[in-house]
């Protein structure tokens, strides 16, 4: 086995080492998720006079309802009129009352991207002059709450369906047809397709509450649902729907009609026929999550969705048929037993499958990360590492099960366990036979002798079982094919989350759009001055990003403002926040300011006095907790 393996183990190391090396190298831009990466009236921005319209700008469309846009006074109030409205591009905007009252407003959006996630968000504006507000937090939670977490079990449990539906189906016709009779294989196929046929019709009950509102009353509200179903996630689980229904089909006849046939010409053909259909309903099924998320939008959507088909038809066949694999060898009857041929054949097919998840994974991983630092520095990547981790654990546990099934199909070894077998059945043989007693038994004997039947057929089931279960190759098999299941199960939750996460690339443009608008520097309407500065407290989500607006930015009474957001760009309320200002040059401070809290992740402060043009050093302290905290500063220009 160990000569069989190795060659074909180098292939795919150097396949995934030059393949990764060439994708990543050459990476371009691409999007999905939406981010906001523009706004009008900026954050923070200080506007002489009120605004008639607030406009925000997605790195993609996205869809709207009546409220995804909002913008409250400073006491709470809604002030804007009418419905958003898409102005150019990915630029959507929404008209404001006229008459605003100085103060600070608040802009709260929620929106569903291109990839079907919803996305949401706020930040803040002021008209002539800061001031308090009532408006907290960071506006709705997108996808969050009982809601968020209901819809996420729904995904979970559609991608299990879909995975044991297609991959036992698979299983059955692949490697081992006499499967198709034995109930407990029956039970695994029908239980799939049971689990994502209910998942799926929770999913599209859910969607328009975690896209929305995000209460589970609005679960069963049919003007909701309507509009669930005119949008392109709608139409998807719709169509899974009715790509379900001849999925049962498909189903009835593989454990039906297909059983009953004998071997031949007749059901040579009835094979190939299931195949071909089988293989298109699963690819359809697949095409249903490829044509609604991740895939469906950004770069090269016209070959990410056939490598996400793909993706999905690996895993399926993979981890489905291990699945299979592992009830059969548990739950097959003592009087057919899973053959150690069809082991092998699995073996085989689960080769060729991690090679498929191989390079439609590295494809997938360079579409969505872009760079080798949003490994570590987003949660996509991170999540992605472990996902490749527990795939590693998973490919060296099947090799495991390969040696096993090695043995199982050894001349020597199998030659060894049949003449056992033989031994055994001619004892059982020789229990059986007649000893003349009982010949002449009348009436009166027949339930006796009915119930001794039966003892010694369940006898007889017990020691055929006793003799299956005996073999250590064929118990070597059934722990390591457990063991991988249990893997399997890890990696299948790793990889529900990655699909509702916002990919690495995305989060990084994220990012560097907002430093870009943020850092630009002294704006030539205001003379306003912004300074961006990452920091690290060192514990539990202490990453972030400070941003400080000094506004003119000259000698005499400054405004500024303090916003602190985490890494993904939602504001961050962390318990303090400090600035002070010093002139090295001249020996001058550090000057100290302790701005008030304004809302979530905003601090402002009034009349902040520079005493003199120069080179200042601005710096900020951030805690994050009772004990975790850091300093960061940059050097800014000022008079």
């Amino acid at each position: 086995m160990t000569r069989t393996i190795t060659p074909r183990v180098r292939i795919l190391v150097l396949l995934f080492i030059a393949v990764t090396g060439a994708l990543l190298a050459g990476a371009g831009p691409a999007s999905a998720h939406a981010a906001l990466t523009g706004s009008d009236p900026a954050q923070g921005v200080v506007a002489a006079k009120a605004p008639t319209q607030v406009s925000l700008t997605f790195s993609e469309k996205v869809a709207l309802n009546d409220d995804s846009l909002r913008v409250l006074d400073p006491k709470g109030k809604p002030v804007q009129t009418g419905s958003p409205a898409n102005v150019s591009g990915t630029t959507y905007a929404v008209r404001l009352k006229s008459g605003l009252a100085d103060g600070t407003y608040t802009v709260t959006y929620q929106v569903v991207s291109a990839d079907s996630h919803p996305v949401a968000g706020a930040y803040t504006f002021s008209v002539g002059a800061p001031s308090r507000t009532v408006v907290s937090g960071t506006g709705p939670v997108a996808g969050g709450g009982v809601v968020g977490g209901l819809y996420a079990f729904g995904r979970y449990v559609s991608y299990a369906g879909f995975i044991v539906l297609a991959g036992g189906a698979a299983f059955v016709l692949a490697c081992w047809r006499r499967g198709a009779g034995v109930r407990p294989l029956q039970r695994l196929v029908v239980g799939g397709w049971i689990a994502l046929t209910a998942a799926t019709l929770w999913l599209l009950l859910l969607r328009g509450a975690y896209t929305g509102s995000g209460k589970f009353a609005d679960v069963f509200d049919l003007e909701l649902l309507g509009q669930v179903l005119q949008t392109k996630t709608g139409a998807a689980l719709v169509s899974r729907l009715l790509l379900l229904a001849a999925a049962a089909l498909f189903v009835a006849v593989l454990f039906g009609a297909y059983t009953r046939r004998d071997e031949g010409e007749e059901k040579r053909d009835l094979t190939f026929g299931l195949a071909v259909g089988g293989v298109v309903v699963a690819a359809g099924l697949a095409t249903s999550w490829a044509m609604a998320e991740h895939a469906s939008t950004g770069l090269q959507p016209g070959i990410a969705m056939p490598v996400d088909v793909v993706h999905l038809l690996a895993v399926a066949a993979w981890l489905g048929g291990l699945t299979a694999l592992l009830t059969a060898l548990y739950r097959a009857p003592a009087e057919t037993p899973v053959e150690a041929a069809a082991v092998q054949r699995f073996s085989r097919v689960a080769f060729g499958s991690v090679l498929a998840l191989v390079v439609t994974g590295v494809y997938q991983s360079w579409r969505q990360l872009g760079s080798w630092s949003a490994f570590t520095e987003t949660r996509y990547g991170q999540l992605l590492l472990v996902k490749i981790g527990l795939v590693a654990v998973l490919v060296g546990i099947a090799a495991v099960s390969r040696r096993w099934t090695g043995r199982l199909t050894d001349p020597a070894v199998r030659t060894g366990r049949t003449e056992k077998a033989q031994a055994r059945k001619e004892q059982v043989a020789a229990s059986k036979a007649p000893g003349g007693k009982g010949t002449g038994a009348g009436p009166r004997d027949t339930g006796r002798a009915a119930q001794l039947a039966r003892q010694r057929a369940a006898a007889d089931a017990a020691r055929e079982k006793r003799l299956r279960d005996g073999d250590p190759n064929r118990f070597g098999l059934r722990r390591s094919v457990l063991a991988e299941a249990g893997v399997a199960l890890v990696l299948l939750a790793v990889t529900t989350a990655l699909t509702q996460t916002e990919p690495g690339r995305t989060e990084q443009e994220a990012k560097a759009a907002t430093s870009t608008s943020a850092g630009s520097g002294t704006s030539a309407a205001s003379g306003a001055l912004t300074l961006d500065m990452p920091f690290d407290t060192g514990g539990t989500d202490g990453k972030g990003v400070v941003s400080i607006d000094l506004d003119p930015a000259r000698v005499g009474g400054n405004e500024m403002h303090v916003y602190v957001q985490r890494p993904n760009g939602r504001a961050f309320d962390v318990p303090e926040v400090k600035v002070s200002f010093t002139q090295e040059a001249k020996k001058i401070g550090p000057l100290p300011v302790n701005p008030d809290h304004i809302t979530t992740g905003h601090w402002s402060a009034s009349g902040v006095q520079i005493p003199m043009a120069g080179d200042w050093k601005i710096a900020v302290t951030v805690r994050t907790s009772d004990i975790d905290q850091v300093t960061v500063s940059k050097n800014a220009q000022i008079g």
